[in-house]
């Protein structure tokens, strides 16, 4: 396998420094509005803020991949003396939760980090700094996209039989020497 660099974009959230104000879940609802900032509802912002003022608690969460089954992770987590369930951190829409879902549609909702934008509209308009936007690059494996070949392999032998494939492998292994 061979190695690839790869772009990653990541929001940094700083618990600390989040005051609640929920701007950034409004810039994120109009900038994905029809057409684009004609109107606000922060059920469609692919950011939330989970929230609990009366222990001061304000934790945005950024939407991430779809998950089609519901996880089985109901655990709960003590940080500084306050207790949160697992679905709390969680950036998947799911079955089990309405969070990062169209409204009207029900359809799941992904942060795509404001594309076209130089970055994230919340980063931008955090203006307690609890959200930082981070650009790097990482050396991964590639993937081979195995049952993309065996589907593309299948046709072939499909339409032009075992045999005959095999003699083009042969003959093309051939000339590569």
């Amino acid at each position: 396998m061979s190695k690839v660099k790869k772009k990653v974009k990541l929001i940094n959230i700083d618990l600390d420094k989040c005051n609640g104000c929920r701007a950034c879940e409004v810039i994120c609802s109009a900038f994905h509005a029809e057409p684009k900032y004609s109107s606000n509802n922060p059920a469609r912002s692919r950011i939330r803020l989970i929230r609990d003022p009366i222990k001061d608690v304000y934790l945005p969460v950024y939407a991430g991949e779809y998950t089609a089954a519901e996880c089985m992770g109901r655990d709960n987590y003590t940080i500084d003396g306050r207790v949160y369930g697992e679905c709390a951190f969680c950036r998947a829409s799911c079955p089990s939760r309405d969070a990062f879902k169209e409204p009207d549609s029900g359809l799941p909702l992904k942060c795509d980090m404001c594309e076209g934008e130089e970055e994230p509209l919340c980063v931008k308009w955090c203006l307690a700094e609890a959200l930082t936007y981070e650009e790097r690059e990482e050396e991964v494996d590639e993937e081979v996209a195995v049952a993309e070949m065996e589907t593309g392999l299948k046709a072939l032998v499909d339409k032009y039989g075992l045999e005959s494939l095999v003699d083009i492998m042969a003959r093309m292994a051939e000339k590569g020497k």
